[in-house]
């Protein structure tokens, strides 16, 4: 029995991709990107007297090791410096337009924050703090935006995954072969009831985390709205591309936690991106739920507009035609069926009239 379990492995390779690969995954990724620490901070400096915060950042150690300074606007005003952290443009700004610099930071990143308070307390009293758009740090406010996506990537994944994989195990799906629809009206057909489904998850769990959690909804409903049906439909068309190359509904799960694993831990969800090391970070640049995250924490939190999310809501849409785009592919040589070659038929010689 024991020879023959090992040979049942051996012979299922994705098992065995599990067995091996799982553990390598989470000792990279514990390795490398499990680090609640950010080492660098983009620094943005307003107002009259910006050269001299700036130089007084510079000349203190403890400060610069972490505080990079991105720009220097000596016509910057409070405005302008609230506008350019609103928009993501740094993790926190100063505005010296008087002996007491102010400075603004960034709460909807909840990491960045904690070592922007640390490194402005090394500075000294002279400098007056305030935190925007997540006041307390309350790590709610910030996982409650990401925890939308991780829903809307379960179903995507596992469950759409799961329910094409039945039909091939019952037969159904080898009977799309001999109906009259396109792999991608086949693919729309499969995707748009758990569209639907999901959309009503992600509205009902947004409404319960804002009444729950207490976490605002400060920007556009259209842009999130959008980001999530964009982040949906691609993840929906992954969970098709792992039913068409799984056989088994075991084999479905195995290849929807291999592709839902590395989003939950490299996504910025639980570890933020600019504390993993660069062999891991690039990872987390190719998955949907990091531009997601950035799109609900940007708008639930800080009222980020279109000239803002346009690029992240980009990558998204690229992302979801290239999924969807191989999921057509996959299910065309999968279900459909081979035309058959026409030939010439030779045709019966004409009968010969008796005499």
């Amino acid at each position: 029995m024991i020879v023959k379990e090992f040979r049942e492995l051996r012979r299922d390779r994705r098992t065995m991709g599990m067995l091996v690969g799982l553990p390598l995954l989470l000792l990279i990724v514990f390795g490398f990107a499990a680090n609640f620490t950010v080492s660098e901070l983009r620094v943005g400096v307003f107002g009259p007297q910006a050269a001299g915060v700036e130089q007084a950042i510079e000349s203190n150690p403890e400060a610069s090791d972490v505080l990079h300074v991105a720009t220097v606007d000596p016509a910057g005003t409070d405005a302008t410096a609230r506008d350019y952290l609103r928009d993501a443009k740094a993790d926190l700004v100063f505005v010296a337009d008087s002996p007491r610099p102010m400075v603004y930071i960034d709460g909807s990143d909840l990491f960045a924050a904690q070592s922007a308070k640390v490194a402005v307390a090394r500075m000294g009293d002279r400098i007056q703090s305030q935190v925007l758009f997540n006041p307390y740090l309350k790590t709610s406010w910030v996982m409650v935006p990401a925890i939308i996506g991780l829903i809307l990537t379960f179903i995507g994944t596992i469950i759409t995954s799961i329910g094409l994989v039945k039909e091939r195990e019952s037969g159904t799906l080898e009977q799309l072969a001999v109906m009259p629809f396109s792999p991608a009206a086949v693919i729309l057909g499969k995707i748009i009831p758990y569209f639907l489904l999901a959309a009503l998850d992600m509205i009902v769990v947004t409404l319960l985390g804002m009444w729950i959690f207490g976490v605002p909804f400060n920007g556009n409903v259209a842009i999130f709205a959008l980001g999530a049906a964009i982040f949906l439909f691609a993840v929906l068309g992954l969970g098709v591309f792992i039913s068409t190359v799984s056989k088994t509904t075991g084999q479905a799960i195995q290849g929807a936690l291999m592709v839902l694993l590395p989003q939950i831990l490299l996504s910025g969800m639980i570890f933020p991106l600019a504390s993993m090391a660069a062999g891991v970070r690039w990872i987390g640049y190719i998955l949907p739920l990091t531009y997601f995250t950035k799109i609900s924490q940007g708008v639930m939190l800080r009222a980020a507009d279109w000239s803002t999310m346009w690029i992240p809501l980009v990558v998204l849409t690229v992302m979801a035609v290239l999924i969807f785009g191989a999921a057509v592919i996959r299910l065309t040589r999968t279900i459909a069926p081979a035309r058959p070659h026409t030939s010439a038929v030779p045709t019966a010689p004409a009968a010969v009239a008796e005499p």
